[in-house]
């Protein structure tokens, strides 16, 4: 089950669709779905939880806490929404395409996806670009 928290005044349109979206994302992996949350937030909500757990005092856009069981994939997906619209200004892309770019980047994190090499970043982002364009 997949659900959509705000602890912002924003709000995500077309969750029904977006959560289909997800889970045949999932299906495609390999995995099987359990609980997912998504928790929008802004900066200050995602900066006390990047020190208060991961020990990084920066500003980060997506925080995931992973509690998959085996191929069911399980966790906690926060987000920040203000550096989301940030990233989306820096990159020159449209707010909605990077919104869906971290929506995706948490679950494949969940998949087994990695992201800190350069050819791991680069296999997450062919993966992105994927699912992404799924979104079309």
């Amino acid at each position: 089950m997949i659900s959509f928290n705000y602890e912002t005044e924003f709000q995500l349109q077309n969750e029904p669709a977006l959560s289909q979206w997800i889970s045949n994302a999932i299906i495609n992996e390999g995995f099987n779905e359990g609980e997912i949350n998504y928790i929008f937030c802004d900066d200050a909500y995602l900066l006390d939880l990047n020190i208060q757990f991961l020990e990084h005092d920066t500003l980060t856009d997506i925080i995931s806490f992973d509690y998959s069981l085996g191929k069911q994939v399980n966790g906690d997906v926060y987000i920040s929404v203000e550096r989301v619209r940030e990233n989306a200004d820096d990159y020159e892309v449209s707010f909605e395409n990077e919104m869906s770019r971290v929506l995706i980047h948490g679950i494949l994190h969940y998949c087994g996806y990695k992201d800190k090499t350069e050819a791991d970043g680069a296999l997450m982002r062919e993966k992105e670009n994927y699912y992404i364009s799924q979104l079309d």
